[in-house]
């Protein structure tokens, strides 16, 4: 998929445009994907430590750890937004 991406960035680019805005934008949705992969995989780890550690609020430990990496995908969706505005304007 995001080699589609990549291929349709480069489509729209003008024939002048610099090779760095395309370079640019696939840095940022990189690392924004990368940033969020590694977040949520610390959440889900501590998350099942916390309900080994105490299985009684396993539900409030879960609910607030949902809560979390919802927060953590909405920063990244944004990220990945931005990124590619940052390309079109």
């Amino acid at each position: 998929m995001l080699n589609m991406l990549a291929a349709m960035l480069v489509q729209a680019a003008p024939a002048g445009a610099a090779v760095n805005e395309v370079l640019g934008v696939g840095l940022g949705i990189g690392l924004a994907l990368l940033g969020a992969g590694l977040g949520l995989g610390w959440i889900g780890s501590q998350t099942a430590q916390a309900i080994a550690r105490q299985p009684a609020a396993a539900d409030s430990i879960r609910g607030t750890s949902l809560l979390i990496a919802f927060l953590m995908e909405g920063a990244t969706i944004i990220a990945i937004i931005m990124s590619l505005v940052a390309k079109l304007i």
